[in-house]
Order: structure tokens, then C-alpha cells, then sequence
């Protein structure tokens, strides 16, 4: 696995999802020197005696309440203690992982006041693959991430528990394993640390990259869904979709166009088709995909924006010795941005389904009824179909948007939340539930293109078709039909159908 160095204020999206998927991350040691500058000043704040938040203060409605210098430590020990109070199942370790990631990268940017000795303790764990047991549940988005990046800053001062080679441990027994001592935070630290926008945007970030996968295979489904149904191509015609301008919609056009090009089964039917239309569901996928490419791309240029970016509070900057409070910790862009790709794996899986329910119909596709060749005895694809509807409406029902949602917490200190915590976490359970119906109706597509043999598809789709093959035979009787959605499943997931095709699909890049 590659090394990804993280370069603060200059990550893209590529580097976020190669650290999502594994890859080995160091922070770029030019960082060193502002991280320095920042905790220095944040040592002449504290010499100057003023109160300042974070530093020598309460937190939330405690700010008026001063604390001595002696106890400056305990403080920030005690806020990641009380703080951390998450609930739920522990947060994947992939996602706990991108989290600490982008928390170094934050902290590498110089304006959080953190020491050397602490930024050092992250990125070795990081490297070491020390990950804290983060519960899942708990953040509402705003004041930072309080509760998930409290248990990781409890593990990094030797509470809580680690997860390492597979294993559970308390966390001094995994640091003191790894070779490592639990930290004595200094002032402004453990603030630091539990805020921000980190564990928020690790979970978006997670559903943006699935999601981008899951787009790509549905571009292939579609493809093989219309030559199925011996669907026509013209509405693909670039010049419908330069006509009316929007990027997706025409690179959408293009790739479906190209996806079809040289099908034999496409040519048996393109003079004197009686039929004059075809359902939306064929006909209007690059206006239905186009939008959920155009929306997937802006979701990712705000997490990019954010992923890079400074989300404590309060803020340093060393040039002055100013610690100035804000409000960087409110994740509105990530709720925004997590709602947007939710709304996007609402209309991939719901059009799909469409499709699905299309191929089953005799009476729409001209293909035996529910693409089985002995209909009555057998019941072919009835409750697949049936499967997908379901899946559709569950994420139809998880897709309400959680920004608009807020409730007041800390006393009415904290009145307006963003809710992006629990508005990101649900994206990959939705994104398995679409990669669910996407993987049925590959099977269906591709029973549906036996149905036409001898002629053949497109070398694109013929790829994507002998790749399902491999791995699910055609359906001739009825059988156990869980295995097969399985196995077709997995194909969307991982993304080897989009890896098996001789095509360049668009993304977000």
C-alpha cells in the first residue's frame, strides 16, 4: 500500500480515499515549523495572565469561570473525559482512521496551539495502526465533533480503549505495546482535539467515495437494463444535451452512448422500431444520473474545501499572539454537502428500481415474464424486484435532510446545530442498500441479454456481462436466489464491474 503524506491545506480528494482505503499516511514534516509558531504563542498567551477561551477558561456556558495556571493541565484532561460520552456501536476503523488523518491535517496548519509532542502522538498512532474505539453516535455537528474526537483524545491519554491487529485492547496496554506514553496535555490541548469537523467530514467522505462507485456501475446497469429492453440509444445524442448545457447531464450522455456503441443487439432494432419512446427510466438517464454527477461533484468540492481547512475554536494566530473564538466547529457545509449525497443515492437506486420493475413486465420490455423462460412454474426475478423496492424506500425514508433539523444543547449556549454527524453516518448504510439494487438489476440486465442471443452487445457491455457470468450463471429454473444477489452485489461494491469494462467512466474528478 502506498504512503500518503499529508500535506496540510493541499489534500485532494484522491489522497482522502486512498487514506480511506488503507494507505499509509505521515504528516509532511514542513508542517513542523507552524505547529511550533502556534503552540509558542499559545505559551506567551498564557505568561500574559488575561483569560482566554479555551486556555485558561471554562468551556461552553463555563467561559466566565477562570482557572489557575496550576490546574491549566487538569482542565483539558477533564474536558476529554466528560466530553467523551458517545454512544452506539464503534465507528469503522477505516473511517476512525480518516478522521485522525484529517484532525493532523488541521493541526498541521498551525492555527490550533497544539505542541509538537501531541501532533507527534497522532500520526504515530496513525502510522502504527493504533485505532481508538470510537462510538458512532452522539455529535450534532456543531461545537466540533465533541463526543467521537473526545474518545480518540482519550485513548491518546490512555483511557478508553484501542483497536490494533485485529484486537481490542485498553488503550495503555495498546500504547505501551506500541512503544508509546500516554500524553500530559497542556493548555488549549485537549479543546483542540475534540474540536472540529473531523469525524463529520470522515463519514461524508466515506459516502462521497461509495458513492462514486456505486454511480460508475449503475452508468453500466443502465447501459445493459436499455439494451435488455432493446431500448434506443438517441436519447444519449450529445446534441439533445448540449441543447440544454449542464455537465453531467452531457458527460452522462456520452458515456452511456459509448457504454452501447457497436451493439449488435442495438442495430437489430434501429430501423422501423414500432415503438416511438422509451420509459423514462432509459430515456431520461442523463438527466436523472447528469443531476446526481453534478451534485455528487459539488458535494465534493465542499468536503475538499473542509477536509482542508481549520475547524477548532478558538483559533491562533502566532503573527499576533491572538487566540480569537469563532465558529469553524459549526458543520453546516458537511451537512449540506452529506444531504446532497443523500439525495443522490436516493435517485441512483430509485431509477434503477424502475428499471428492475420495467424488465420484469412483459408488457414493457417483450422479454418473458420476470425474465424467467418457464414463468408460472417459475417465478424468476418477481421478489428480487420486490427486494429492490424495498431497499429504495428504506433509503428514501433515511434521505430526509438532517440540516434542517437543529436542537439546542450547553445550557442554550449552543442553539443552532447542523446535525451533520448522524446526516453523514447513514451514507453508507444507504450506499449498501443502492449497490444492493444496482447488483440485482445487473442480474437482471444481463438475463435479460441471454434473451437475445445469438446477437451480442457492445464490447464494453459484453465485458461487464461475462464478468457477472463468471461469478452468477444465467438463471434457466428457479434456485436459491440470495447467493446471486450476493455475489452480484459484491461485483458493485468492489468495484470490479467498473474495473472489468474496456471504458472511462466520469466521477468526481
Amino acid at each position: 500500500m502506498n504512503m500518503v503524506t499529508i500535506t496540510p491545506g493541499a489534500m485532494t480528494l484522491a489522497d482522502w480515499n486512498a487514506i480511506y482505503e488503507g494507505a499509509s499516511a505521515a504528516l509532511d514534516t514542513a508542517a513542523w515549523d507552524a505547529i511550533d509558531a502556534s503552540a509558542a504563542a499559545v505559551a506567551r498567551i498564557v505568561a500574559k495572565g488575561a483569560p482566554v477561551y479555551g486556555i485558561n477558561t471554562g468551556f461552553g456556558k463555563l467561559a466566565s469561570v477562570r482557572i489557575a495556571d496550576d490546574e491549566l493541565s487538569t482542565l483539558q484532561r477533564n474536558i476529554v473525559l466528560s466530553h467523551a460520552a458517545g454512544t452506539g456501536a464503534p465507528s469503522p476503523t477505516p473511517i476512525v482512521r480518516l478522521m485522525m488523518a484529517l484532525k493532523l491535517a488541521s493541526f498541521g496548519m498551525g492555527a490550533s496551539g497544539v505542541q509538537r509532542a501531541t501532533v507527534a502522538m497522532l500520526a504515530a498512532m496513525l502510522a502504527k495502526g493504533l485505532t481508538p474505539v470510537v462510538p458512532s453516535q452522539g455529535s450534532v455537528g456543531a461545537s466540533g465533533d465533541l463526543a467521537p474526537l473526545s474518545h480518540m483524545a482519550a485513548a491518546m491519554i490512555g483511557v478508553g480503549q484501542i483497536e490494533v491487529g485485529g484486537q481490542t485492547l485498553p488503550a495503555p496496554e495498546a500504547l505501551a505495546q506500541a512503544g508509546l506514553t500516554p500524553l500530559d496535555l497542556g493548555p488549549k490541548e485537549g479543546l483542540a482535539l475534540l474540536n472540529g469537523t473531523q469525524f463529520s467530514t470522515a463519514n461524508a467522505l466515506a459516502g462521497l467515495f461509495r458513492t462514486e462507485t456505486l454511480f460508475r456501475s449503475a452508468l453500466i446497469t443502465g447501459a445493459l437494463s436499455t439494451e435488455a429492453a432493446k431500448g434506443s440509444d438517441a436519447p444519449f445524442d450529445a446534441r439533445i444535451h448540449a441543447l440544454r448545457g449542464h455537465a453531467g447531464q452531457r458527460e452522462v450522455g456520452d458515456a452511456l452512448r459509448g457504454l452501447m456503441a457497436g451493439s449488435a443487439i442495438r442495430a437489430s432494432h434501429a430501423v422501423d422500431d414500432p415503438r416511438v419512446q422509451d420509459p423514462y427510466c432509459l430515456r431520461c438517464q442523463p438527466q436523472v444520473m447528469g443531476a446526481a454527477l453534478d451534485l455528487l461533484r459539488q458535494a465534493g468540492t465542499t468536503l475538499g474545501i473542509e477536509a482542508n481547512g481549520v475547524s477548532d475554536n478558538p483559533l491562533i494566530f502566532a503573527d499576533t499572539d491572538e487566540a480569537l473564538s469563532g465558529g469553524n466547529f459549526h458543520a453546516e457545509p458537511v451537512a449540506f454537502a452529506a444531504d446532497m449525497i443523500a439525495m443522490a443515492l436516493c435517485e441512483i437506486g430509485s431509477i434503477s428500481e424502475r428499471r428492475i420493475a420495467m424488465l420484469v413486465d412483459p408488457a414493457l420490455s417483450g422479454l418473458p415474464a420476470f425474465l424467467t423462460p418457464r414463468p408460472g412454474l417459475n417465478s424468476g426475478f418477481m421478489i428480487p424486484q420486490v427486494t429492490a423496492a424495498a431497499l429504495v424506500s428504506e433509503n428514501k425514508q433515511r434521505a430526509y435532510p438532517a440540516s434542517v433539523d437543529s436542537i439546542p444543547t450547553s445550557a442554550n449556549q449552543e442553539d443552532h446545530v447542523s446535525m451533520a454527524a448522524h446526516g453523514a453516518r447513514r451514507l453508507l448504510d444507504m450506499a449498501d442498500n443502492a449497490s444492493a439494487v444496482i447488483g440485482i438489476e445487473l442480474l437482471a440486465a444481463c438475463q435479460g441479454i441471454d434473451f437475445h442471443a445469438p446477437l451480442t452487445s457492445s464490447d464494453a457491455l459484453e465485458a461487464a456481462h461475462t464478468h457477472l457470468r463468471a461469478a452468477v450463471p444465467a438463471l434457466e429454473d428457479d434456485r436459491h436466489f440470495h447467493p446471486d444477489m450476493e455475489a452480484a452485489t459484491a461485483l458493485i461494491r468492489s468495484g470490479s464491474l467498473v474495473a472489468a469494462i474496456p471504458a472511462s467512466l466520469p466521477g468526481l474528478g
